[in-house]
Formats: structure tokens, sequence, C-alpha cells
């Protein structure tokens, strides 16, 4: 009995299941980081010292829950849906990672 994809899944891929807890990871990654910085803004608040503005706490933040919407849909998905899910999720990462942290 089971899930009706339980038999499709086992045949999936090494790479599909690697890509797919790579972007999990990630994924889980932006939610602490926009939660890092909630609370980096609350202390530099409490501090009187610059901290993070409303605007870099907004962007993380939304794009934290597109993350783990988009792995949601990942992993109830097979094959090159749930690859082209979590390359998404990599993607989304990255943008965020390098136009608010390097650029």
């Amino acid at each position: 009995m089971g899930r009706p994809g339980a038999l499709s899944r086992g045949r999936e891929g090494r790479a599909t299941r690697l890509l797919r807890g790579l972007s999990g990871v990630l994924a889980g990654g932006l939610v602490v980081l926009a939660a890092g910085l909630v609370v980096a803004a609350v202390v530099a608040s409490q501090r009187g010292v610059p901290g993070p503005d409303a605007a870099t706490i907004a962007g993380h933040a939304f794009a934290a829950v597109v993350a783990v919407l988009v792995q949601w849909w990942a992993d109830r998905s097979t094959g090159a849906a749930a690859a082209a899910a979590s390359l998404g999720v990599v993607a989304l990462t990255a943008v965020v990672l390098l136009v608010r942290w390097l650029v």
C-alpha cells in the first residue's frame, strides 16, 4: 500500500535525490538567515547601534518563504519537476547571497 508515488520515488536518480537534499538545506539556511536578521535588528535597536533595515529583513523573509514553498513542491514531485524545483531553490539562494551579501 503506502503512498501513490512511493514506488516511483525509489527509482529516482541519485543526482535528483542529492539535489533535493541540497536545496532543502539551502531553504532551511535562508529561514535561519532571515530569523538571524530579525534577532540582529532587535539587538541593534536595544543597543542603539545601526542594524539591518526593514527592507533587508523583508527581502530575506520573502526569499525564505518562497524557498520553503518551492522546496515543498520539490519534495512532492519526481523526476524533472523535482530537479527543476530544487534548482530553483539553489538559484534563489545564490541570488540572495550575491545581491544582498556580496555586492
